[in-house]
């Protein structure tokens, strides 16, 4: 298959060093001069661990990277999703696309299948690629799984078949609405884990913000349309632990940072790449309030980045709660 992967972050290019031995990959991004440094240097900057196989087509020219190809992979940050898809409908208005961000859109609150909707009304051929998946390891050859969601099963379902290997599962689901927001919603999570973890509150507690913040994510990712069995599968446990537990979780390391009293500027800056929870967390307390759906850990972790709360004061409101059936 010929594939055009857009954004060559971490991300976008593990995509392409772990998809360029069974398929024909091109990997472009929007700065010429960050195409020239890929092409001289055959490594992104956001995973300088990993050289690009010499199989690997680098393309400054957006037209040229999508003449021919047979699926494009949209791996830009949620924030660049809209104006990337607008100028893939520039040149093909339809296309067989993917799009693998996480997260809301910062000023609306949109999923990201409604930018794509929106900036490509005549697109059929679309889906979601999420699951729990550091860049480092897939682009490795680290075994992981993931999921292609689109509201068309069978273009899920081929698409998931002709990009799997033995190293990068591929799972198909038709609930696009809940693979996005297991991907999303982890990233709030994963940010309370972080402080959990900062402040040295142990594996119980770990445990326990998992678990709740799993009843978080279902509760309102069945309010807003996702399939409750979505969840429980990659998407949303699965991703969830992952975020939550690992090392490289960039969302967790926020927590970490605002656990030892660092101001969000300043965690952001040192981590020097996107973290999407920080979005996420003030878009999903919004569609939980509109929702009418109690979201008590997504509320705390928004009260210490927007509102001034420290990290302690945070986790004793969590821990004061009045005690209920699970």
């Amino acid at each position: 298959m010929r594939i055009a992967i857009l954004g060559a972050g971490a991300w976008g290019s593990a995509l392409a060093v772990s998809l360029s031995p069974r398929h024909d990959v091109a990997l472009w991004t929007r700065s010429r001069a960050d195409c020239e440094a890929l092409a001289r240097e055959r490594a992104s900057r956001y995973l300088p661990e990993i050289a690009l196989p010499a199989a690997v087509r680098i393309d400054a020219d957006l037209a040229g990277t999508l003449s021919g190809v047979e699926l494009v992979v949209i791996a830009t940050a949620t924030s660049g999703l809209g104006d990337t898809a607008r100028a893939v409908a520039s040149i093909d208005a339809s296309p067989a696309l993917l799009w693998a961000c996480k997260g809301f859109e910062s000023q609306t609150g949109r999923l990201p299948h409604q930018i794509v909707a929106e900036a490509m009304p005549a697109a059929r051929r679309v889906g979601v690629l999420s699951g729990p998946s550091f860049a480092l390891e897939v682009a490795r050859g680290q075994p992981t799984a993931v999921v292609v969601g689109a509201s068309d099963a069978a273009f899920a379902s081929s698409t998931a078949a002709a990009l799997n290997s033995a190293r990068l599962r591929m799972y198909s689901s038709d609930d696009v609405t809940g693979v996005e927001l297991g991907g999303a919603l982890k990233n709030v999570i994963a940010i309370a884990a972080g402080i959990s973890d900062g402040l040295e509150l142990g594996r119980n507690a770990r445990a326990a913000l998992v678990t709740r913040g799993l009843a978080e994510i279902s509760r309102l990712g069945v309010a807003m349309g996702g399939q409750p069995e979505t969840f429980n599968g990659l998407t949303g446990l699965g991703d969830l632990v992952l975020t939550c537990t690992g090392e490289l979780s960039r969302n967790r390391e926020v927590g970490v940072g605002l656990a030892r009293g660092k101001k969000l500027e300043a965690v952001l800056e040192e981590l020097g790449h996107v973290a999407e929870g920080v979005h996420s967390a003030r878009a999903a307390a919004r569609h939980a309030r509109a929702c009418g759906v109690e979201m008590p850990i997504t509320e705390a972790v928004c009260a210490v980045l927007f509102e001034g709360r420290s990290a302690p004061q945070a986790v004793k409101q969590l821990l004061t709660r009045d005690p209920r059936r699970e």
